[in-house]
């Protein structure tokens, strides 16, 4: 019970906190971002407008939240929202810009994406991407702020089903469940099959020194087809 109570008292704080920026500010975002570390895919990033009248019971940290509690709020998020977007940067660009550069690109495709234009932009974190706005940075901002923390689940889950449909066309790989990180299971299977079109190469670069180069995927897809 006094768990329950503190989380709601925490959850009623990052709203206020949001409260307090829009008297000063006016119309406020939080923007968040999903997918910096794994070493493949896109990064993604989301932006969050709400009112005054606005509240959302449990909205945390998207990652001290379960699978299904972030699904269920996903919908509410974007039902009592005033305006939402989500952005993402491709592993193109993720190499041609470096991951930094690129996860500015998706916060600033989902900061344009919203259709009222914020005049302060809540960024989580402690660096500002070059947004057309102020920009307040947040440390540990999905802790502190509800659009943030709303920004944070919908990128979070936005990437996770982005993974799922990865995961369908390399299940060999276990993307579903490892999101692309560096597990075992995703080494085994860079060992095995090689590099996917979607593999961060320069994220590789640590893996490779320790495993040695991995071959590319299709390449191993035609020597298997030789072999029969």
């Amino acid at each position: 019970m006094e768990r329950s109570l503190l989380k709601h008292q925490q959850c009623e704080q990052r709203f206020e906190h949001d409260k307090e920026k829009r008297k000063s500010h006016g119309i406020v975002c939080g923007i968040d971002e999903a997918g910096r570390g794994p070493l493949i895919g896109r990064v993604y990033a989301a932006a969050v407008i709400f009112d005054d009248e606005t509240f959302i019971e449990g909205l945390d940290d998207s990652k001290k939240l379960s699978e299904k509690k972030r699904e269920e709020l996903f919908e509410e998020i974007t039902q009592k929202a005033v305006s939402y977007a989500v952005g993402y940067a491709e592993v193109e660009e993720i190499e041609k810009l470096n991951i930094l550069q690129a996860t500015f690109l998706a916060m600033e495709r989902a900061f344009k994406g919203l259709s009222q234009k914020p005049n302060l932009a809540l960024v989580d974190g402690n660096r500002t991407p070059p947004l057309p706005v102020k920009v307040e940075t947040v440390v540990k901002g999905d802790s502190v702020s509800a659009s943030i923390a709303a920004a944070s689940i919908l990128a979070k889950v936005s990437r996770d089903r982005y993974m799922k449909d990865i995961d369908k066309k390399y299940p060999q790989y276990g993307f579903a469940s490892n999101n692309g990180y560096g597990t075992q299971e995703h080494m085994d299977a860079l060992i095995k099959y090689g590099i996917t079109p979607i593999h961060r190469r320069f994220f590789l670069r640590k893996a490779e020194a320790k495993f040695g180069k991995f071959k590319d995927y299709k390449e191993v897809e035609e020597n298997e087809d030789s072999d029969q």
